[in-house]
């Protein structure tokens, strides 16, 4: 799996361009981020929840890596960066489009999640 780039309001990865928010799962599985998660408690999806952190989350992750924007807008609520740390997870977060050149090149047992706009 390779991301191959973003743009603002895309990424693309394998190939295929998405115009949303973006996790790609330890099995190498591209889902759509869900925002409401975070949404309901802050009314923005640039702060993540603990909700949309134990959603994120699975049985050995070590690494999160977090593509905050394309400005670097999106950060751990207090709540989220407790939970990633009481599971062993180290959560990287770096704008898109670090993120991504991070993702390519770590060999570690990871997630990312990657916002593509602000």
């Amino acid at each position: 799996m390779e991301i191959e780039g973003t743009t603002f309001g895309t990424i693309t990865i394998d190939g295929k361009t998405y115009e949303h928010d973006v996790i790609i799962r330890l099995s190498g599985e591209v889902a759509k981020r869900k925002k409401k998660l975070s949404k309901k408690y802050y009314g923005t999806s640039h702060v993540l929840s603990k909700d949309e952190a134990k959603f994120v989350f699975e049985d050995g992750c070590e690494q999160l890596i977090l593509g905050t924007g394309q400005m670097g807008n999106v950060h751990l609520s207090p709540e989220a960066e407790a939970f990633f740390a009481r599971k062993g997870c180290a959560v990287l977060l770096e704008p898109t489009p670090k993120a991504i050149r991070t993702f390519n090149h770590s060999h570690a047992r990871k997630i990312g999640l990657f916002h593509i706009t602000c």
